[in-house]
């Protein structure tokens, strides 16, 4: 019998009205525009900062469609690409390092639409673009990093075996220079410091390339091998490049591009990214903590200071008032040795604090150190390295200064291992601080050497010929179903339409993004959906032929085609799901498509469809014929 429940025509309602909410976001076309935000915890985004920036784009000659505080950033939005580009060039010198001007997409999407959650659909690289960076690795500082390393093992292994030594230092050549107490030790030392760099260096350990002991009387200068000196540059770029990928995790891109380029470069794609500025400073910042021993006062250091006559093994640091403090050269624990961050308030004191989690070597050491210096101070140093850029002969030149400040010097009150908390810090500074240790620590400094907003790889050209090309391929199919079938042929371009409504409704709900291999597997999607709607208007044709009455062949033929429709439909679903289980990149673009559209095109063509065939048959009592 023809007949149809009521509850599934309200069920069609409501998918009509949610696909329709939201897929018409897709409509909107972002603005180019210039995001504002703060690079320092002390610079301030206000009203002020709105006038200063509408100077600045004024007297560049700029014009702006609108400058507009929105929440902690300040959004200027401009009439194309080229324009953006100018105010961002006119912005960034002017504003200095204190903010950041970077470029962005912003959407327009109106408030009453976003307030449902609706969003425009992400699209990939080769179809909108998106934000490009090439960030360079320091690998001198990786260098200097590793040979600091070495150094501290050395004095820990001559400390050990009760060696007297009165310097182990990193020399300007990237070797370690040991000046021992007694020429007649230099044997045993040699041993020492031949086992400590084993357990340290992969290439001592593998027998090739291990590193040279040179001993001229009491001095023993160890110089790393080429092999080993390659292979912690190497090392650096592979580990920059898994933490890099971890904080593009963190910031939810999909589809993202992350290659090496050279021997010292990261090549990083993101498309369809709405904030830039969070992605570069989650990105390339390298914000750390270091701990070292107090190894004098204030009074002291203000006397060292003033003499010049710093002690041996210890340094001067600085606190955030300026005031001078003697910190151990030894580093104890580094920021690379933190596991996990979390911003939280001291209960006792009701500031803000960082509880922090090392690993198994930090914490060891950090036991081992508390242990043997309860009531003596130990040193937090905070480190942020900031990228600059000068102009030279008209030339752009881009550096980095590192700036170092204690955040704490307090007095050891107990043991403690790899767990603690630490203080000194501002809330904003203790939230950012948690977020980039969490994200993991850069084994060296990067700098940004390239960023620029993308266009479509395939060009913007060829992506409207090819969008205007599926648009007419799907009329045309719309007009033969129409001409073809007539009345259900109407039922079946309604059907079609709603199946491409409900699957960009889908993915944008859900942030997929839709990439040109996506186009495909869409397009296959739809031409099943076709198949699926001619096997059902063929089906009631035959019926008709065979005898039956309009409406009982109506639904004879819906019963008949439903379960080969089906089948046909499970095996590609199960084929699209092992495609997104095993495949990568572009394949995992095809299957979801795929997946969404095969899901919906079996709602549209047996579900709604039928329900269309009943509203507009199924009440007639005296059916003679239907056009089909």
């Amino acid at each position: 019998m023809l007949d149809f429940p009521r509850w599934k025509y309200v069920l069609i309602l409501i998918v009509v009205l949610l696909s329709a909410v939201y897929a018409v976001p897709n409509l909107y076309q972002k603005d180019p525009s210039v995001q504002v935000t703060r690079n320092r915890p002390a610079a301030v985004v206000d009203e002020a900062l709105l006038a200063r920036v509408q100077g600045i784009l004024e007297e560049a000659g700029v014009q702006a469609n609108s400058v507009a505080l929105e929440g902690e950033q300040l959004l200027v939005r401009l009439p194309d690409a080229t324009v953006q580009t100018r105010a961002a060039d006119a912005l960034r010198p002017a504003l200095g390092e204190d903010y950041s001007a970077a470029l962005n997409l912003v959407p327009t999407t109106p408030a009453w639409l976003e307030s449902f959650g609706a969003r425009p659909m992400s699209l990939g690289l080769d179809l909108q673009g998106g934000v490009h960076f090439m960030m360079q690795v320091d690998q001198k500082a990786a260098l200097e990093k590793r040979v600091d390393a070495y150094a501290d093992a050395i004095r820990t292994a001559l400390r050990e075996a009760r060696i007297g030594y009165t310097g182990a230092e990193r020399r300007p050549d990237n070797t370690v220079q040991v000046v021992l107490t007694d020429p007649a030790d230099a044997g045993r030392a040699r041993g020492e410091i031949l086992t400590a760099m084993g357990g340290l260096s992969a290439a001592a350990t593998l027998g090739t390339g291990a590193p040279t002991l040179d001993v001229d009387g009491n001095r023993i200068t160890v110089r790393l091998s080429e092999s080993e000196i390659a292979r912690i540059a190497s090392d650096a770029i592979e580990q920059n490049r898994n933490v890099i990928a971890n904080r593009i995790n963190a910031i939810g891109v999909a589809e993202p591009v992350l290659q090496r380029q050279g021997e010292d470069r990261l090549v990083i794609q993101l498309p369809g990214l709405q904030d830039t500025a969070e992605a570069k400073r989650l990105i390339g910042a390298t914000a750390t903590l270091e701990f070292r021993a107090v190894t004098g006062d204030e009074a002291q250091a203000a006397a060292a200071q003033a003499d010049n006559n710093i002690p041996a093994g210890s340094r001067i640091y600085h606190d955030q008032n300026g005031q001078p403090l003697l910190l151990s050269r030894r580093l104890l624990v580094s920021g690379d040795e933190l596991v996990n961050a979390l911003p939280q308030t001291d209960p006792q004191t009701g500031l803000p604090a960082v509880e922090i989690t090392l690993n198994a070597a930090g914490g060891k050491r950090m036991l081992d150190h508390t242990l043997e210096n309860v009531g003596n101070r130990l040193g937090i140093v905070y480190v942020e390295r900031i990228p600059t850029v000068t102009m030279v002969d008209g030339e752009e030149v881009r550096s980095a200064r590192t700036v170092e400040r204690v955040i704490s010097s307090s007095t050891i009150r107990g043991v403690f291992g790899k767990e603690f908390q630490t203080t000194g810090l501002s809330r904003e500074e203790a939230a950012e601080l948690a977020k980039q240790l969490k994200a993991g620590a850069l084994a060296a400094p990067m700098d940004f050497v390239e960023e620029n907003v993308i266009g479509p790889t395939l060009g913007a050209e060829n992506v409207a010929r090819g969008t205007q090309a599926v648009m007419y391929a799907f009329l045309f199919t719309l007009l033969f179903f129409a001409i073809y079938y007539r009345m259900f042929g109407l039922f079946t371009c309604f059907a079609l339409l709603l199946n491409l409504l409900m699957v960009v409704a889908v993915m944008s709900l859900f942030g997929a993004t839709m990439t040109l291999p996506g186009f495909a597997g869409l397009a296959l999607s739809i031409g099943m959906s076709v198949d699926a709607n001619v096997l059902i208007n063929e089906r009631i044709r035959e019926e008709l032929r065979a005898g039956l009455p309009p409406r009982t062949a109506i639904a004879t033929g819906y019963d008949k085609a439903s379960g080969t429709i089906f089948d046909s439909n499970m095996t590609a679903l199960l084929a699209g799901i092992a495609l997104y289980a095993f495949g990568t990149g572009p394949l995992r673009g095809f299957a979801v498509t795929m997946v969404i559209g095969i899901v919906t095109s079996v709602f549209t063509a047996v579900t709604v469809s039928r329900g269309i065939a009943t509203l507009v048959y199924g009440g007639k009592r005296k059916l003679k014929s239907v056009a089909i």
